[in-house]
This record gives C-alpha cells, structure tokens and sequence, in this order.
C-alpha cells in the first residue's frame, strides 16, 4: 500500500511548501492543485466554484459524510456543493492509491483514514504567519487586510473541515505531529521531517 502523508495547515504558516519540498525529498507524488484540475476534468463546474466548494465554503447544512444519496436535499446548492465534494473525494482516493504521496488540505486526512495516512497539522504564531504572507504579497495588500484574510481563509478551513468530518479543524488529536513553523527555516524543517519517512 502506498505511503501516504497529509497536510492541514493554517493560512501563512507555510504548510504548503513544507508539503511540497517533503514530497520532492522524499521522492512522493505531489496533490494540491491537481486535484481541482481533474475536478474541472470530471464536472461540469467552474474553476471559480470548484475553488470555493472543495476546501472553503461548502454549504453548510449538513455533513457531507452521511451522504447525498440517503437524504437528498431540495437545495440546488447543497446538491451541487455535494456532487463537487463527492468527486474530490473519489479524485483524491484515486491519486493517492497510486504511489506514495504528499496530499495538501481538503479534509484528506479523514477522507483516506482507512488507509492510515500519516497526519500533519501546520501552523504558526500569528506573527509569524503575517511576516511570511507580507514577504510573498504582490497586490499591494496592506498589514490590516492581509489579518483580515488570514482570520478569514482559517474559518473556512475550519468551516470546511467540520462540513466534511464533523471534527474541529485544528483539534490535535486529529493528527498524528503538529509541526509550528513560527519563525521557522522551512527547508531545514523539512530535512528534519523527512527522517521520519525515510
């Protein structure tokens, strides 16, 4: 069975490339993007709305884990929310049942936890978090926008993840290693967690 490693991660705490850089050490597939690219490939949904749906703001009425079929909703949106998050699902156990891999996000932790993926939550202290995003801002965003964005791509995550699972975004008993990158080298962080696969 392949070897599978998932990445939750607050906005700015540079989860992102530590899954990334891991997987290229370690030699793994690496998922992130590609699963909205083969979402667009398997629906008929915009970029924009697989964006939104498939790790921020999927409608929240009920989990998506007693699935659509047993209670259908009359809701238009709820049923599409459901089919995107049920394609990504199917996607995503897909891409990772072919080699080992680094999976980033979209409650992929729960969604594969019958395969035992290895778990990894990042996040950082808030100014650390801020540091990283004004270093790689290029719309002119000030200080006091880029808090407001990253308050409010965290609750949807966390909005995300509950819709999903039913569990709290950022319980670490939902993980098997909660990795703070406060102030952190992450390429240096990175040799250090690679040994754990190695």
């Amino acid at each position: 069975m392949p070897k599978i490693i998932t990445i939750a991660r607050q906005f700015g705490s540079g989860g992102r490339e530590v899954g990334r850089r891991l997987a290229e050490k370690l030699g793994y597939a690496y998922y992130d993007n590609e699963i909205i690219n083969e979402l667009m490939k398997s629906t008929s949904y915009s970029k924009e709305y697989i964006e939104e749906v498939s790790e921020k703001d999927p409608v929240p009425l009920f989990p998506i884990r007693y699935g659509s079929t047993l209670n259908p909703s009359p809701d238009p949106g709820v049923s599409m929310a459901i089919e995107v998050l049920s394609a990504q699902a199917k996607i995503i156990r897909e891409m990772a049942l072919k080699s080992d891999c680094v999976i980033i996000g979209r409650a992929a932790d729960y969604l594969l936890r019958d395969l035992k993926p290895y778990r990894i939550f990042v996040y950082a202290s808030d100014e650390s978090r801020l540091a990283r995003t004004l270093a790689r801002e290029q719309g002119g965003k000030t200080e006091k926008q880029l808090k407001k964005d990253m308050k409010a791509v965290d609750k949807k995550r966390r909005k995300y993840y509950r819709f999903v699972t039913g569990k709290d975004w950022d319980n670490w008993e939902n993980y098997d290693l909660c990795l703070n990158t406060s102030n952190a080298d992450i390429k240096s962080l990175v040799d250090w967690l690679a040994h754990l696969f190695a």
